[in-house]
């Protein structure tokens, strides 16, 4: 609906004025009425109406008077005069402040309706044209910025002030789903991370080679971004399915002038193409300059150069695993996965290259212990079905699981199974280290496995997760340590292990129902 305003200082020919004609069947709202001049100048600068039928003759300010004062101060919308007068004198002054009709009273409906449907269609072409304006400006604005991040133009001067490129820091990521099996986004980073209104431009969002890239301008942006990173490192973990849970972001540095934007980019860009390189849960890549720097030192090789690396990677792994399986030594087969890794991470090849290299090694294994245990029954997966599992790993981690996977099942069926007596020793080591930084990460090597193969095998046995286990212990921990002593609840929050006394409050409340004050005083 547009708006109108009615200006006139007769109450009877405003009433009048409003029932005359069905004015929201025309699109428009009798958004205001005015009994002077002063009092529709007023009102014409509070609201900005679309339309306003003013009255020539008022006390306090003339119509006109009134129109030219608003026009003064930038008032762009459309006027109908009212005038009792037949004067063209009247009518010509009124064509000098951009009037579109002059009208004499008594108004006549059907001159009114034909002039209120005439500025209808004015005011639809305007809006539909002020649309096409703001959608070709954000594809040029859009434009520019594909082009000066990928360094295909340069900037100038113009081109730098229209995008609004004058603030004193600037950041450039990449965000994605961080499932990539699930359907659209749940939620826009550029709405979780915007401070301000969308009219102030602190966040340009643009695609890229079908990448979802943000310019983070000023510090604003950069610091709520910064926050929201902060929670990943904390001990309260993203809620699932909440924002923080479902994107996966690549971070550029902060970089403090224009010409440094792209490069900005391109060590986000950078960090998203490493992303399967990415730890279990690791939701974050941040651009770290020392890594970045031994990488550009590395040296470059030739094909032939590269081909020869991946063969010795195959021999020397493939070897050091099948040694490890025959004689059940599961901390080694850990080494050697972890080693593997490492070598991976820093070998200048490309994801499938790599991914074409575990598979030959997989095969090797299969092949050499197929034959040292002809007699012996191993249920391998088919080569099919485990080469298309590691073609569509998104992660390495993924893989080497399915590796430890294989060899604990391999360990198995020639002669050797002890996953029952690991887990009592796991749980032994929860029970008298529960007060230390403990997670499953940390102590898997202890045990000689990858972390999430022993947090399967931890969850089928004890019927819960390595976490809930370590809570529950804590838990129970506390609840003695509050019964028999008169340590504040921070401290005994420290006591068993956790950094946060809030985080504390919420295990210890879903443990038992009750806040640690609480259980305190209810049962002492």
């Amino acid at each position: 609906m547009y708006k109108v305003l009615i200006a006139d200082d007769e109450k009877i020919i405003r009433m009048g004025l409003c029932s005359i004609i069905d004015w929201n069947a025309e699109g428009f709202e009798i958004a205001a009425q005015a009994a002077n001049g002063s009092e529709a100048l007023q009102l014409i600068d509070s609201m900005n109406p679309d339309v306003i039928l003013i009255d020539i003759k008022m006390p306090k300010l003339h119509g006109l008077d009134a129109i030219r004062e608003a026009r003064t101060a930038g008032f762009t919308g459309k006027v109908i005069v009212l005038s009792g007068y037949s004067d063209f004198e009247y009518a010509q002054t009124a064509i000098n402040y951009g009037v579109l009709s002059y009208l004499t009273k008594p108004v006549d409906t059907e001159k009114l309706l034909s002039v209120i449907r005439k500025i209808r269609a004015e005011l639809d072409e305007e809006a539909r044209m002020e649309e096409s304006k703001d959608e070709f400006f954000s594809k040029t604005r859009k434009s520019l910025l594909r082009g000066f991040f990928t360094e295909e133009l340069t900037l100038n001067k113009e081109e730098i002030t229209q995008l609004g490129l004058d603030h004193s820091a600037y950041q450039v990521l990449f965000y994605e789903k961080y499932d990539q099996n699930v359907g659209d986004f749940p939620y826009e980073l550029s709405d979780i991370l915007r401070v301000t209104n969308q009219e102030e431009q602190e966040i340009e969002a643009v695609r890229i080679d079908d990448k979802a890239v943000l310019l983070l301008k000023g510090h604003h942006p950069i610091e709520r971004l910064s926050q929201m990173l902060e929670k990943y490192e904390n001990e309260l973990p993203p809620e699932k399915n909440s924002p923080l849970d479902s994107i996966f972001i690549a971070c550029g540095s902060v970089v403090k002038h224009v010409s440094d934007i792209p490069r900005s980019y391109h060590e986000a860009l950078h960090l998203m193409d490493r992303r399967f390189f990415c730890d279990e849960n690791q939701h974050v890549m941040l651009y770290d300059e020392a890594l970045e720097a031994e990488s550009e030192d590395a040296e470059e090789l030739t094909d032939s150069e590269k081909q020869d690396l991946k063969n010795r990677i195959i021999t020397e792994y493939s070897e050091q695993l099948v040694n490890n399986i025959q004689v059940f030594n599961r901390n080694k087969t850990a080494d050697s996965l972890r080693q593997l890794k490492t070598v991976l991470y820093n070998a200048p090849l490309t994801i499938d290259d790599e991914k074409n290299l575990l598979i030959d090694i997989y095969l090797k294994i299969k092949e050499k212990l197929l034959l040292l245990y002809s007699q012996t029954e191993i249920p391998f997966p088919a080569n099919s079905k485990a080469l298309q599992y590691i073609m569509n790993s998104n992660y390495l981690h993924e893989i080497l699981l399915f590796f430890t996977e294989q060899f604990d099942m391999i360990m198995s069926a020639i002669g050797y199974s002890s996953r029952d007596s690991i887990i009592d020793d796991v749980i032994y080591y929860i029970d008298h280290n529960f007060q230390t930084n403990i997670t499953l990460e940390n102590i898997a090597p202890l045990f000689g496995y990858n972390s999430s193969y022993l947090g399967k095998i931890f969850s089928r046995k004890m019927g819960m997760n390595f976490n809930a286990y370590l809570d529950h212990v804590r838990t129970e921990k506390a609840k003695d340590i509050l019964l028999t002593s008169k340590a504040q609840v921070y401290k005994v929050a420290e006591m068993v292990g956790y950094k946060n006394v809030d985080y504390f409050h919420i295990k210890f409340k879903k443990h038992t129902g009750c806040s640690p004050a609480e259980f305190r005083k209810q049962n002492t």
